[in-house]
């Protein structure tokens, strides 16, 4: 391959009549795909990131693909989703079985393929989830695309009982997407995976709910659509103290050693997890007060 310091670009190579083609960016290429500008992030994501941009801890993941001895896939991506394109690789390894780590509209997640028994095994040794507690809490939830999914995966939203509570799912579409964490009842088409967790001799209850989330994050959303399925997840935090971590660069600091495969920076976030709500049953209770509270009023 000819030195692109020797070469003068649109020119001509000396004692060769042959020229020199203009190199091209790939934002100059024509293309015929278009995607809808989402909005912006909020203005405290955006400084925020800013102010770790220039860290020196962070400049050793500063490249856009990074790979780590061990084999961490690191990708830095706008918070806007303006450069979708660098999350292809991230969803062809999500196909094959990875776990790794994604921001959503409130803090990062751990996830992986919903249907893939060994990935979400994975999951739960590198989150150390231990099987007495897997039943407990509703570790892990599912990234949803739409409501379309909630269908699929669980047995829907209250639709009232003539009594007042009619207006539960209208709030519910209304509200999402957004930073709500709904549990719900699971069908069957939900792997048992997703709900059970132990050896043959261990005793476990079998969850019969699961939470379902629908995410107002530009990059999260990007890589649900790329995928064209839902994803299982668990919220990041430190293995040893039960705090957030919302810094990328820590959670491949922290969770890199543990056998994560990838890691997604869409910026520091902030410590506002979502709000939980139980719709198990016809009236709503909110299991955690997180980042908002608007279904509630």
């Amino acid at each position: 391959m000819a030195d692109s310091k020797t070469v003068s670009v649109g020119g001509r190579i000396p004692g060769l009549d042959l020229a020199v083609p203009r190199m091209l960016r790939p934002s100059q290429f024509p293309s015929r795909l278009s995607f809808p500008a989402p909005a912006k992030p909020p203005l405290r994501f955006r400084v925020l990131a800013m102010a770790v941009k220039r860290s020196p801890k962070r400049l050793k993941y500063s490249a856009p693909r990074f790979t780590k001895e061990g084999g961490l896939v690191y990708v830095e991506a706008d918070p806007s989703g303006e450069d979708i394109w660098k999350l292809d690789p991230i969803v062809e390894l999500l196909k094959q079985g990875a776990v790794g780590v994604i921001p959503t509209d409130t803090v990062y997640a751990i996830v992986c393929d919903l249907k893939s028994p060994s990935a979400i095994e994975r999951l739960r040794r590198i989150k150390h989830i231990e099987p007495s507690k897997a039943g407990s809490k509703f570790p892990l939830s599912i990234l949803c695309r739409s409501l379309r999914d909630i269908d699929t995966y669980t047995t829907g939203f209250p639709r009232g009982d003539g009594q007042g509570h009619a207006s539960i799912f209208r709030a519910v579409k209304h509200c999402l997407p957004g930073p709500y964490t709904f549990i719900l009842t699971a069908s069957k088409e939900l792997p048992k995976r997703c709900m059970r967790y132990g050896t043959p001799t261990a005793k476990y209850a079998a969850r019969k709910d699961v939470g379902v989330r629908i995410p107002d994050d530009a990059i999260c959303r990007e890589i649900l659509e790329k995928l064209d399925a839902p994803l299982i997840s668990t919220s990041v935090k430190g293995l040893k103290e039960n705090e957030w971590l919302l810094d990328p660069v820590a959670i491949a600091d922290a969770y890199g050693p543990e056998g994560l495969d990838f890691i997604v920076d869409g910026g520091v976030r902030v410590a506002d997890p979502s709000t939980v709500v139980d719709m198990t049953r016809i009236t709503p209770v909110v299991v955690r007060q997180g980042k908002v509270t608007e279904l509630l009023q």
